[in-house]
């Protein structure tokens, strides 16, 4: 018998996602969207039905998915009006993937519990290209019967993943996550920044010093774009600015010291305040060059 599931939210990423999981997972797929032309679209694209709600979209689903915006978001999607637990079965499990506080994380997979389902808090890192081509990296917090179970369909447009620790823990990895690229980004940009202002071919210096201690993904991928300052190829400011901000709440909670995280928050503040708050994260650079 055909896995029967349903997915909750085709942006950038829900929509390639959802993708692998109908195309090589051979799962049927109900999926719903708050503007319903992305669904018809993604349906008419995979074969897959619409619902008008997240929850006729659950109905009678072994899975539901979502990738939504933000906290509200998902607590609109889940324990709304017309939310999706509401019409869960016994024993489905929700994979969440939006990135959110894990407060949010630990207080839904409390509220499943309650009404006999599983849930898994699955951040992912890897961005569009990562979704559209089925490698992204999935951080997942929840029970291990849960993730067990979850886990096969997860395989489905990912390279990596793996479950940190109870409900919550794959939102605070994936703070870890968004604390490490913004020192990264920061750094990237200052030392094109310099190279430029010294006088040099930044493009041969990158492709010596991608080769040493210096290289990361983030060097690979975004310096061409940084050098020649384009910004629309990434993860929006704007969202980066979410995320940190859940960073730092949880910092003051936990009593860990970021300050370079805190700085570059502010820098990327200012890159919004330039019109940046489409632009990718590797803007940074810009606040630099003005």
């Amino acid at each position: 018998m055909a896995i029967t599931a349903a997915w909750i939210g085709l942006g950038v990423m829900g929509f390639p996602m959802a993708g692998h999981l109908a195309k090589k997972g051979g799962v049927d797929l109900r999926v719903y969207n708050r503007s319903p032309e992305k669904a018809r679209k993604w349906a008419a694209a995979h074969k897959g039905q619409t619902a008008a709600t997240p929850r006729e979209a659950a109905t009678g689903a072994d899975f539901v998915f979502a990738c939504v915006g933000n906290d509200d978001d998902l607590r609109q999607v889940t324990v709304g009006a017309d939310g999706a637990f509401s019409a869960m079965k016994q024993g489905a499990v929700f994979v969440d993937h939006t990135t959110t506080s894990a407060t949010i994380a630990r207080e839904l997979h409390a509220e499943a519990k309650k009404r006999g389902l599983g849930l898994v808090d699955a951040p992912v890192s890897g961005g569009q290209a990562g979704a559209e081509n089925g490698v992204l990296t999935v951080m997942c917090g929840g029970d291990g019967t849960d993730y067990a179970k979850a886990e096969p369909l997860i395989a489905h447009y990912s390279r990596m993943r793996a479950l940190l620790g109870p409900a919550g823990s794959g939102q605070l990895a994936k703070m870890c996550n968004q604390i490490a690229i913004a020192g990264l980004v920061q750094g990237l940009a200052e030392a094109i920044h310099f190279g430029k202002q010294a006088g040099l071919d930044m493009q041969a210096v990158i492709d010596v010093i991608s080769k040493g201690a210096a290289g990361s993904w983030q060097m690979e991928n975004r310096h061409k774009t940084m050098i020649e300052g384009k910004f629309d190829f990434g993860f929006a400011v704007d969202w980066m600015r979410k995320d940190l901000g859940f960073c730092l709440d949880e910092a003051r909670a936990n009593s860990a010291h970021v300050p370079v995280t805190a700085l570059v928050d502010q820098f990327y503040s200012e890159v919004q305040k330039m019109g940046g708050k489409r632009w990718d994260t590797s803007s940074l650079i810009a606040r630099l060059q003005r």
